[in-house]
């Protein structure tokens, strides 16, 4: 079997997705990456670019000698996961996701930005701000933040991944989404999948979208049945 690479959502690192990696276990090659300017590399002042994070992945390829990789990506890894397979086909297996925002609207990237002020977080919401912190150091992630945020708008008004590009993908993809996630949206993960031509849905029941919300040893289940069928 292919070695899985598991990507990480946008705020997070490699470590969000330690307890997959340890649900997972060693099946078959369970590997994870963490893309440039998060954890403690600083965060570009103009934001992230996905065609960036398209290259962290085929240098990973490359580095480790892995001609063809499945993947898995959670929230914006997901989206990172299928630009990655648009570009470099070869280079991809079967490709799951988990909460990817999936539809971008520059109404629904207004909306997501909204969270994304530092200040607030602290005030509001400091157990996020503190956890943010953890990942990205003290003095880096305020600039994660400001960058997310750019990325974010700019989704809005220019996707990376439009229907077309969902209608052209020929991997096996597996979306999965949570029944309560507001963020990634079950209605534009349906409509995704309906466009994407080799495609299965799996809606977890009671999940919102945190990945710490997430049941993990049923995700890494579903996991293990869909990458080895």
């Amino acid at each position: 079997m292919k070695p899985i690479l598991l990507l990480h959502g946008a705020l997070g690192t490699a470590k969000q997705l330690e307890p997959l990696v340890q649900q997972l276990g060693n099946f078959p090659d369970v590997r994870s990456l963490t893309f440039y300017g998060h954890g403690e590399a600083a965060a570009p002042a103009g934001g992230y670019q996905f065609d960036a994070f398209a290259k962290n992945i085929l240098q990973y390829l490359d580095d480790n000698d892995i001609s063809q990789a499945d993947i898995f990506g959670y929230s914006m890894g997901g989206y990172a996961a299928l630009l990655f397979a648009l570009k470099h086909p070869g280079r991809v297996g079967k490709i799951a996701t988990l909460g990817t925002k999936l539809v971008w609207t520059p109404e629904g990237s207004s909306k997501e930005v909204k969270m994304f002020d530092a200040d607030k977080l602290e005030a509001k919401v400091p157990a996020f701000a503190a956890q943010l912190k953890a990942l990205h150091g003290e003095a880096n992630w305020r600039a994660v933040l400001s960058a997310t945020a750019k990325m974010m708008l700019s989704l809005g008004t220019e996707p990376q991944l439009k229907k077309e590009d969902y209608q052209t993908l020929k991997h096996e993809v597996l979306l999965c989404i949570g029944d309560k996630d507001h963020t990634a949206g079950l209605e534009d993960t349906v409509s995704t999948f309906m466009l994407l031509p080799n495609a299965q849905l799996w809606v977890l029941p009671a999940t919102p979208h945190p990945i710490d919300r997430v049941d993990v040893a049923t995700l890494a289940n579903g996991l293990k049945n869909f990458f080895s069928a």
